[in-house]
């Protein structure tokens, strides 16, 4: 194969997303996204501060241009993960379509033919999330993640009075789409430590597939204590940007299903180690994917070539802005997405469709508690 060289990269402000162009000497375009959600601008300015490094150089290395631009710093942090991630995954894309042939091809094959993806119910009361809950069902998903809080659970008074409202809606989901359907419990580390074991025990009577985040992420050691202590498989790992935080919490038996996030862990190289070392524990592996049709792209080419893929998360992308991204959608059938057989990611963005949407920045709306303070989201 004849050489090639990178000759630009084109970071891209879509919609609430940050996409990645990387354009090579010989007309490949590999496509990324940088995934810290919400910081797409701080995460563009990263891409152009390290572009320099990577003109002119060879697209094929690619765990060597990780390594020389994450060690180039004395600072880590996940803007900088995020960037990394998009240069990773745009690059596995170029290579992948110079050898003609899938990402997953290139890291050990296919173990898989379609990916059974969770999808995301809500609804202010609980009527409105039983009946999403129906409606999600009846599209085929066999397993569907929601929040057993309403969306005004930072102004509880009481624990009582919280977890009692979660406990009805759990409950409600449950019997409503049966036993056949996995519910997904997400706390979105809205619980401290206390709370969130005592809710646990009593969603025990429910089989939740996982109880997700049920704590803030900062202490491996003591989300290790919340899952000895309930009888859920804990779900964790979305916020983590490298393999060394991973690597604590699974030393610390903190999770039952570890989630990264392959716009932000490293890309898909990134998320190949993570996955690596919790298969090594017996852990599988549930992606984080809030973003656009080019995170879930690259999530699949990770779940078709990982033998301990669990579940893939999808939050829709049948209406716009995420329906006019590309040329060709993903194909969703009956709550699986299929692998795709085309070369690099298996997609092709509609150019159109990156002039048609506004950047849409992030709101700081952090919630404030019936006391005046500042609850978690």
């Amino acid at each position: 194969m004849k050489p090639t060289k990178i000759a630009k990269l084109e970071p891209i402000l879509w919609d609430r997303w940050l996409l990645l162009k990387i354009h090579c000497e010989d007309g490949t375009t590999g496509i990324g996204e940088g995934g810290v959600h919400g910081w797409q601008r701080p995460t563009k300015t990263m891409l152009e501060t390290m572009a320099p490094a990577l003109l002119g150089k060879d697209p094929s290395t690619i765990e060597h241009h990780y390594q020389w631009l994450y060690r180039s710093s004395h600072f880590m942090g996940s803007v900088v993960q995020g960037a990394l991630s998009a240069i990773d995954i745009a690059l596995w894309d170029i290579k992948a379509k110079r050898f003609d042939t899938p990402i997953y091809d290139l890291m050990g094959g296919k173990t898989r033919d379609r990916v059974r993806c969770y999808m995301h119910v809500g609804g202010h009361t609980l009527d409105e999330l039983v009946a999403d809950g129906r409606a999600k069902v009846a599209q085929g998903f066999t397993a569907i993640r929601f929040s057993p809080f309403a969306p005004d659970y930072h102004l509880h008074k009481s624990y009582a009075e919280w977890a009692d409202e979660a406990v009805r809606r759990v409950g409600a989901l449950r019997e409503a789409v049966g036993n056949a359907i996995d519910l997904c419990v997400e706390i979105h580390r809205q619980m401290n430590p206390a709370e969130s074991i005592w809710l646990g025990r009593r969603l025990e009577q429910f089989h939740p597939y996982f109880y997700e985040d049920p704590m803030l992420p900062d202490s491996p050691a003591i989300m290790g204590e919340v899952q000895a202590q309930c009888n859920i498989p804990i779900a964790t790992g979305e916020r983590f940007a490298s393999i060394f935080e991973y690597q604590q919490l699974l030393d610390a038996r903190a999770t039952s299903y570890i989630r990264p996030d392959v716009c932000l862990c490293g890309g898909l190289s990134g998320s190949k180690k993570v996955a690596a070392m919790a298969e090594a524990r017996h852990v599988k592996v549930i992606p984080h994917n809030p973003l656009s049709p080019i995170s879930t792209a690259a999530c699949i080419q990770l779940d078709a070539c990982i033998p301990n893929f669990a579940l893939q998360e999808y939050t829709g992308e049948a209406a716009p802005p995420k329906s006019d991204l590309l040329v060709k959608p993903l194909e969703l059938i009956d709550g699986y997405l299929t692998v795709p057989d085309e070369p690099g990611l298996g997609i092709e963005l509609d150019e159109e469709a990156l002039e048609k949407y506004p950047v849409e920045d992030k709101i700081l709306d952090t919630p404030i508690g019936f006391d005046g303070s500042v609850q978690d989201r």
